[in-house]
């Protein structure tokens, strides 16, 4: 082939004027392409790239058939990852824990701070000998401590504060003292009433009894943003997912969008917890392993202290 390329090009001059042409065209609309540019969607080349022919599939089915990028960090915890090109409409990066609550040796743990404080979710994690961890619930972003009804061994750590609306406080990750785990939704006569030993409310709640819950129609709800929320199957594991956003990589989601993510992975009862700069995904021997988006870069280095953290610990 190059023998003859060459024959044609040296008896036809004209033609090699032609062929040079193209290929400076070629060579320019390669470079100048959107697929090329700094701010294209695409994810830094530490991380796994999504599948962009997705668009024709529902999102249910795209998160059925995404190549996950998967590890086990222990017995009972899998971690997994996948940067989405197109789910709704828009570049997602998902993180999630799958999170086996019948292995007797997997305990969930709330390390948490009080007024005055603050806890870095890699921190809490740390503190209790987890092999994984998510950021809690609301907190004072200003005073430090939570926001939210929060309980721990029976004891009442923290009352809702008046400027939580309703519909943020309204389901409960609750452990009782056989460190059984359930999603609760808040009583009409209050969280008060509860006969819980751990405790901590968040929401709004996603999905109960396998359902779609309907939102408030205001822009906590509506606007896309980083987000952080657990769900329990009917198997009894635990999905704690971490979506990233505020970044042209990831543009975050609606609490809508949320729902569906947990419904699709299985999860019959889900709760929203704390989300933009706070959404945090940590593994041990890992770190930080999401791109939070305090610091404003699609990295690593982003991670925002909190004052609840929702850890996974292995006993020996």
């Amino acid at each position: 082939m190059r023998h003859t390329n060459y024959t044609i090009q040296s008896t036809r001059p004209a033609r090699k004027v032609k062929r040079r042409y193209v290929i400076v065209l070629l060579f320019l609309s390669v470079f100048f392409s959107p697929g090329c540019r700094k701010d294209s969607g695409t994810r830094p080349a530490e991380s796994p790239t999504g599948d962009s022919t997705g668009s024709s599939q529902t999102y249910a089915q795209q998160l059925a058939n995404a190549d996950w990028d998967s590890t086990w960090v222990s017995d009972a915890v899998l971690w997994k990852y996948y940067h989405f090109l197109n789910l709704f409409s828009a570049p997602e990066s998902i993180t999630v824990f799958d999170v086996d609550l019948n292995n007797k040796k997997l305990t969930v743990k709330i390390p948490y701070v009080t007024t005055g404080s603050f806890l870095k979710t890699s921190e809490g994690a740390a503190s209790v000998g987890a092999v994984a961890a998510i950021n809690g619930s609301y907190f004072d972003t200003k005073n430090g401590g939570s926001t939210v009804f929060f309980k721990i061994q029976g004891k009442i750590i923290t009352q809702t504060s008046t400027a939580i609306p309703s519909y943020r406080d309204n389901a409960g990750l609750s452990i009782d003292k056989n460190g059984k785990v359930s999603i609760i939704r808040r009583p009409t006569s209050g969280w008060e009433t509860t006969n819980t030993y751990d405790l901590l409310t968040s929401g709004p709640i996603l999905i109960y009894n396998g359902e779609v819950m309907d939102q408030v129609d205001d822009s906590f709800n509506n606007e896309r943003n980083p987000r952080t929320a657990v769900g329990l199957t009917d198997d009894n594991h635990l999905i704690a997912v971490v979506v990233d956003g505020r970044f042209s990589q990831s543009a975050g989601m609606t609490t809508k969008e949320l729902a569906e993510v947990m419904q699709a992975l299985g999860c019959q009862t889900a709760m929203n917890l704390d989300g933009g700069g706070s959404s945090t995904a940590w593994v041990k021997d890992r770190g930080v392993v999401n791109y939070p988006s305090d610091n404003k870069q699609f990295d690593h280095g982003g991670e925002r202290a909190v004052a609840t953290v929702i850890a996974f610990v292995m006993k020996n």
